[in-house]
């Protein structure tokens, strides 16, 4: 499967968040400990808002190499600075290695990032894709069952409604699973955003789901660790989400419940119940 993380808060270099903490996701590409693989190297690829250049649509990377060992990756960390990264490592589940299968994907100024599989998506390929908004089929650019589900939730609404146009899209690939005899078809940790806001989505037909994580709240991790003094520069707006956590600290990190969403925006953040919504 894949690793990810989303970042919103005080904006940092990227190196800070991506290689810095002690199980980055750069060290995840090579030693995830609660995937189904250990090691990520089918690519990978990041996403960033810089509002100082007046561009309201994210900036992407992506690259068919493994992220542990490149010179590009590390550069550009080094020196952007962003209030809200999305970054994601590949382990391909069957489609191939191409710059254009790499996450995130991107469509105006919103991003989509996806850990898991669509069951069966080879026999569904064709019936999903026409599901798509023929005004934004040319848009796909990869073969992933994880783009196509993007812009599945474009269709049914992503921009007005983002945990509706999800469950929407989740209830229309069981469907159409259930049609193909696949009684169980999707497994994901989903994250999205359009810049100002991130919605993270766990959920698995049956079983399940892939890990999750959420941080705790930065004042609360003061009180808990005061001679933290990294904590010191990072404002209570600072959230992340994670497919696992970057770290050992105690406290620091808090389990996405199986069929639920959460939502991050302004230095608030709640958790929600998920289900599908049957065509």
């Amino acid at each position: 499967m894949c690793r990810w993380l989303a970042y919103s808060g005080t904006p940092l270099l990227l190196d800070t968040i991506l290689y810095r903490p002690k199980h980055s996701l750069i060290d995840q590409s090579l030693h995830a400990r609660m995937g189904v693989e250990t090691t990520n190297g089918d690519g990978f690829g990041i996403g960033w808002y810089a509002p100082e250049s007046g561009n309201e649509t994210p900036a992407i990377l992506r690259d068919i190499g493994p992220a542990w060992n490149n010179r590009n990756l590390r550069e550009i960390a080094q020196h952007v600075k962003s209030h809200l990264l999305f970054a994601h490592i590949r382990a391909s589940t069957g489609t191939a290695v191409q710059q254009t299968n790499c996450h995130p994907f991107r469509h105006g100024r919103w991003m989509w990032m996806h850990n898991g599989s669509v069951k069966g998506f080879h026999e569904m390929r064709r019936e999903l894709s026409l599901a798509v908004d023929p005004a934004l089929f040319l848009d796909i650019e990869g073969t992933t069952d994880s783009e196509v589900m993007f812009f599945l939730a474009m269709t049914l609404g992503l921009e007005e409604d983002p945990p509706e146009a999800v469950a929407r899209m989740v209830g229309l690939l069981e469907q159409t699973g259930r049609e193909h005899g696949i009684q169980a078809p999707v497994q994901m940790t989903v994250a999205v955003t359009n810049g100002t806001t991130v919605w993270a989505f766990r959920y698995a037909s049956e079983g399940v789901a892939r890990s999750l994580y959420y941080s705790t709240k930065v004042d609360s991790l003061r009180a808990l660790h005061p001679d933290a003094t990294y904590l010191q520069e990072l404002s209570e707006d600072t959230r992340l989400v994670v497919s696992e956590p970057l770290g050992d600290l105690p406290g620091a990190w808090n389990e996405v419940p199986d069929h639920s969403y959460g939502i991050v925006h302004g230095g608030h953040d709640s958790l929600h119940e998920f289900a599908p919504v049957r065509p």
